[in-house]
C-alpha cells in the first residue's frame, strides 16, 4: 500500500512538474517497486490510473478553454479503435517481451522530449466543414497511430499525442496539451475496460495511485510555480530519467 502510494505520488508530482510524462512511469513503478509480477496486469491498473487522473486535469484545461473539442473528438474516436486494436494485441504478446518493449518505447520517448519543439503555430485553427478537406486526413491517422502504441502498452500517450496533434493542426502548445487530455482519458479508458474484462486490474491498487497521484499533483504544481524559470531544466532532467529507467527495464529484460 505505502509503495502504491508513494508510485501514485511520484506520478502526480512529475505530471505537477512538467506537465506530462507521468503515465510512462506508471508501469515500470507498478513492476518494480509495488511488486506486480504481471506486466499485463500493471498495464490495466495504470491505464484505469492514467485515466482518473487525466479527467482530473481536464477540468482545469477546459475551465481555461485551452481544449479544442472538434479536434480532440476526431483524434479521440481514432485513437480509440487504435487502443482496443492495440489492447487486444498487447494481451495476446509475452509478458516479457512486451516489457522490454515498453522499456525501448521509454527510451524514444525520453530522447523525443530532448528535441527542440519548432514553431509556426496556428492558434485559430479549428475543425469545421471549410477546414475538414484538410485536417481530417492529418488527424484520422495520427489519432489511429497513437491509439495503436496506447493501447498496447498501456499508457496514456501525453507525449505521443501532444506532438501528433501539433504537427496535424499546428495548433499552440497550451491547446495542444489541453486537447491531449480528452485523447488521454479516451484511450486511458479504452485500454483500462479491455484489461478489466480480462482480469488485469487491480481496483485496489489503482484507488491507492489515483489518490497518491492527486497529492502529488498539489505538491508538483505548486513546486512548479516557484521552479517555473527552470521549465526547460526540469523537463530535460526528466527526459534523462525516462531514458536510464527505460534502459534499465529493456536490458533486464533482455537477460
Amino acid at each position: 500500500m505505502l509503495a502504491a502510494l508513494g508510485s501514485g505520488t511520484l506520478i502526480g508530482l512529475v505530471l505537477g512538474l512538467v506537465g506530462g510524462g507521468g503515465s510512462i512511469l506508471a508501469v515500470p513503478l507498478l513492476v518494480y517497486v509495488v511488486g506486480i509480477r504481471s506486466t499485463h496486469l500493471a498495464i490495466g491498473t495504470a491505464a484505469l490510473a492514467v485515466t482518473a487522473n487525466a479527467l482530473a486535469s481536464l477540468a482545469g484545461h477546459a475551465r481555461a478553454g485551452t481544449v479544442k473539442w472538434p479536434c480532440a473528438g476526431v483524434f479521440a474516436l481514432s485513437g480509440v479503435i487504435g487502443a482496443a486494436l492495440g489492447a487486444e494485441a498487447g494481451k495476446a504478446f509475452d509478458g516479457k517481451r512486451l516489457l522490454m518493449l515498453f522499456g525501448l518505447l521509454m527510451i524514444g520517448i525520453g530522447l523525443s522530449m530532448l528535441r527542440k519543439r519548432k514553431g509556426a503555430e496556428a492558434p485559430d485553427v479549428h475543425l469545421d466543414r471549410g477546414s475538414a478537406a484538410h485536417l481530417l486526413p492529418r488527424l484520422i491517422p495520427a489519432g489511429l497511430a497513437v491509439g495503436l502504441a496506447a493501447g498496447f502498452f498501456g499508457i496514456g500517450g501525453g507525449f505521443l499525442i501532444v506532438p501528433g496533434l501539433i504537427a496535424a493542426t499546428a495548433m499552440p502548445m497550451r491547446n495542444a496539451i489541453g486537447t491531449s487530455l480528452v485523447v488521454v482519458a479516451a484511450l486511458g479508458m479504452t485500454t483500462a475496460v479491455s484489461y478489466a474484462v480480462s482480469g488485469y486490474v487491480d481496483w485496489s491498487l489503482s484507488a491507492l495511485l489515483i489518490g497518491g497521484g492527486v497529492a502529488g499533483a498539489t505538491i508538483g504544481i505548486a513546486l512548479g510555480r516557484r521552479l517555473a524559470g527552470y521549465k526547460g531544466l526540469l523537463e530535460r532532467l526528466f527526459a534523462a530519467i525516462v531514458i536510464a529507467i527505460g534502459l534499465y527495464v529493456a536490458l533486464s529484460e533482455a537477460r
